[in-house]
């Protein structure tokens, strides 16, 4: 799949099949994420793969991330805070994303995970406290037709170009 269509393609998953990840194609997901860019090459990053089913229980009691005890895996992003403290969460979203459309690309869905209490998932991991929780992505493959919050939000349309993109200023149309 080229890179486009997967960008174009990816979607949040909340429910999935109980097909487990083959090895190489979650190898394949986290390489994505251990080869993304980060300022300065620090790649002050760590990313741990939970498929254990209390785990990923006491993964899910955000608010928004009950279905992770039902994905195959949830991968938590971590940043280290010490060997980059001003841009460790910007480098573990970028090579989360990177992790996100490889999964596309091999036909895996996954959900990004925002709501979460960062001392509970850290002590479900054992994570030293110089680690920042950053993210978790639930990686599975999708069940078909019973992800109705999901076709709730894709019903949503997506904004205009001219609504999200300026030229050289805000507000600024590209010149004709």
């Amino acid at each position: 799949m080229e890179v486009f269509d997967a960008i174009q393609r990816r979607k949040s998953v909340r429910v999935y099949d109980r097909r487990p990840i083959p090895d190489d194609v979650l190898m394949k997901i986290l390489e994505a994420g251990r080869i993304a860019p980060s300022a300065s090459n620090i790649q002050p990053w760590h990313f741990i793969v939970v498929r254990d089913q209390k785990r990923r229980e006491a993964l899910s009691t955000g608010r928004y991330a009950g279905f992770l005890k039902d994905s195959p895996v949830v991968i938590v992003g971590c940043g280290n805070k010490r060997s980059s403290p001003k841009w460790n969460t910007i480098d573990v979203t970028i090579a989360l994303e990177n992790m996100v459309l490889a999964a596309t690309g091999e036909g895996v869905g996954t959900c990004w995970i925002g709501s979460f209490d960062e001392d509970s998932v850290k002590r479900a991991i054992n994570a030293p406290p110089d680690c920042n929780i950053v993210a978790m992505l639930a990686v599975g493959y999708p069940r078909d037709g019973l992800d109705l919050v999901s076709k709730v939000i894709a019903a949503r349309k997506r904004k205009s170009f001219n609504e999200v993109v300026s030229f050289e200023e805000f507000g600024k149309a590209k010149a004709t």
